[in-house]
């Protein structure tokens, strides 16, 4: 269990993080979860992986978590490359764009955001994703699409902003 826990951890809390912007609730959820998983495990059918599977009891921790809290809601707005720079400064220019690729992401709904990282961070299917989120397929597709456009906005107006203050006098 704690080799499971270890290597599983971070992502849960990182997706739990995305979803609650509270670090206290996102830790309770991790250790719920793993709870959870400690005590369930027998019961696990093996109809998904076993990631799916526990983002979705992580997922279901933090739903009940916010619901006893007040703070659920379903409504939501509509709205990294690995660095090979052979040198010093395209190696900066790298950190500064996956900084801001970062920010752009943090500033996402939490249900965009959480279905952007557990597409492309955590690299799960759409129909896993849809598994974990409790949602159909296509809401996630929707999500996604919606979190691209979202991206391309942030980092194009990031993109826009920098030249016009490197060309002031």
């Amino acid at each position: 269990m704690h080799t499971f826990y270890l290597r599983h951890n971070d992502a849960v809390y990182a997706f739990a993080l995305s979803r609650c912007q509270n670090a206290e609730l996102a830790s309770d959820c991790v250790h719920d979860a793993m709870l959870d998983v400690w005590r369930t495990a027998g019961r696990f059918a093996g109809k998904s992986s076993v990631k799916t599977w526990l983002f979705s009891i992580a997922r279901n921790k933090l739903v009940d978590a916010l619901r006893k809290r007040g703070k659920l809601s379903y409504v939501e707005a509509v709205p990294e490359h690995e660095d090979t720079a052979p040198n010093p400064e395209a190696a900066a220019i790298a950190a500064a764009e996956n900084t801001r690729l970062r920010g752009c992401i943090e500033r996402l709904p939490g249900p965009q955001k959480a279905a952007i990282r557990l597409a492309f961070l955590e690299d799960l299917s759409y129909p896993e994703i849809a598994d974990i989120e409790a949602v159909p397929v296509g809401t996630i597709k929707t999500r996604i699409h919606h979190a691209k456009q979202a991206l391309m906005r942030c980092l194009e107006l990031g993109l826009r902003v920098k030249p016009r203050s490197s060309n002031s006098p």
